[in-house]
């Protein structure tokens, strides 16, 4: 048996308390929190929309592709969580494969990310509000989301895959309804978002084909749309079995999502009576749901959207709250610091204290301008998918991951395109000068300021490593 798979089948049998946190996880249970992250309603009512008005229907390839790419990268993260299921995430799996400074830049760089996305999906619980309760404050309905939202991931972890599930199945029937009433009343030919897509062009208000750059350059858009199937690594010292587990939970996790995300759009491409209408509308699902189901209708799925959002906040938390507590068991800060956010609630066996300092960040984030928050967080998935893809060959060469359950299929093809795929990501990005452009150079400035932060502090430091739960007890 290697040391790997020493390391995480003792920790298969760690107890909560003293040793971490509390193995209380099935598959299925982590698998319901997963999607709660990923929370395909908030990306089809919030991302789709925008995909379509870059691509028109041509939007449908731009997922189709982005769907390929995800299932590429899944198979990376997979691989990478299989061997290594810690509260860690991405930034156990980089540091144990390519070394500790690229493993301390991942984490401040996912960490940053996290709470700041937790802020951009928290004010949007406002927007959706508003349909019964107008003029509410985005801030401070988003800082009252995620204080709520912090109060139950504090708890069990068991309890909150249940309460993630019971929102995740509200979720999935607004997404349900929403397919219903495409499909029930289509207007052109499934052949059409193949042979011939279209989009609107805004000086004539008509329809135009959509060229493959267009639908390429928002396939760099449809990516982020598929994003946090990943998260299963955050609670791989929560699952039960966790090496042959947690990579099966990534791979149902992005087939789940493609479904909830592709097939509601293609039903509403489909089924949309005014394809220019759509297109030309500034709300897009919303003006689908009030020509084919009604005012009221649009009213129940809007809350449902809320819910959708909630529950977003909740298994976001989960998984910052994880993260920071991995990074306080690793001894990354100073003294008191490391043991506050590393220490397990002795009742609920969750990362108290790292939940509460996550709660406090994501809603004092709330009060910073939207546009900066989506500037800083924008583009740092494709740093951080990058870096897996890089992991992935340095675990294979080095053995470091030798210990792991699955092994993707066609190595090492899929992390080779996945790793091209995102060149062409960050070059579109680059290419626009308003907003992806400034996302690199932020993303690029954390990592700046994170690699400082570990040559005067960490670099010299002999007891800073990543540990395992067992690994701490010995």
């Amino acid at each position: 048996m290697s040391t790997n798979e020493a390391t995480t089948a003792a920790a298969d049998k760690a107890a909560p308390g003293a040793k971490g946190l509390d193995r209380a996880l099935n598959a299925l249970g982590t698998l319901m929190i997963v999607l709660s992250a990923v929370t395909p309603a908030s990306s089809v009512f919030i991302i789709v929309p925008g995909v379509i008005a870059l691509a028109g229907t041509g939007s449908f390839l731009s997922f189709v592709i982005a769907a390929v790419i995800g299932l590429f990268m899944a198979f990376v993260y997979a691989e990478l969580s299989s061997a290594y299921p810690m509260a860690g995430g991405e930034y156990t799996m980089i540091g144990r494969t390519l070394g500790r400074f690229w493993g301390f830049v991942t984490l401040v760089l996912v960490f940053v990310s996290i709470v700041l996305i937790v802020a951009v999906i928290a004010l949007g619980v406002g927007t959706y509000l508003g349909v019964i309760i107008p003029n509410l404050s985005p801030q401070w309905v988003g800082v009252v989301t995620i204080i709520l939202a912090g109060a139950v991931a504090a708890m069990r972890i068991k309890l909150n895959a249940f309460v993630t599930g019971i929102f995740l199945g509200i979720e999935m029937l607004a997404l349900l309804i929403l397919t219903g009433l495409g499909f029930a009343h289509v207007e052109r030919p499934l052949s059409s978002l193949f042979t011939a897509p279209q989009l609107l062009d805004a000086t004539t208000n008509t329809l135009v084909p959509a060229s493959a750059a267009i639908i390429l350059a928002s396939t760099a858009v449809s990516l982020f749309a598929y994003n946090g199937y990943g998260a299963a690594a955050y609670f791989g010292e929560e699952t039960h079995d966790a090496k042959r587990n947690i990579g099966k939970v990534v791979l149902w996790a992005l087939v789940i999502t493609v479904a909830a995300e592709l097939i509601p759009l293609t039903a509403v491409l489909l089924g949309a009576p005014d394809l220019v209408g759509l297109l030309a509308a500034p709300q897009k699902i919303e003006y689908f749901l009030e020509a084919r189901g009604g005012h009221w209708l649009t009213v129940a799925i809007s809350l449902a959207i809320a819910v959708a959002i909630f529950n977003a906040v909740i298994a976001i938390i989960l998984q910052a709250a994880r993260l920071l507590f991995s990074s306080g068991r690793d001894k990354t800060w100073f003294g008191p610091i490391n043991n506050a956010v590393a220490s397990v609630h002795g009742t609920y066996a969750s990362p108290w204290i790292a939940t509460i300092v996550v709660v406090v960040l994501a809603a004092l984030a709330c009060f910073i301008d939207l546009n900066l928050l989506l500037v800083v967080s924008g583009t740092s998935l494709v740093v951080i998918y990058a870096l897996l893809c890089v992991a992935v060959f340095a675990g294979r060469r080095n053995g470091t991951t030798s210990g792991g359950h699955y092994r993707m299929p066609l190595f090492p093809v899929p992390a080779i395109l996945a790793f091209v795929a995102l060149i062409y990501v960050a070059y579109q990005n680059w290419l626009d000068a308003a907003f992806g452009r400034p996302s690199l150079i932020a993303t690029l400035a954390i990592m700046a300021v994170a690699a400082i932060y570990f040559l005067l502090f960490l670099a010299r430091r002999a007891d800073w490593n990543l540990h395992g739960p067992d690994e701490l007890a010995g």
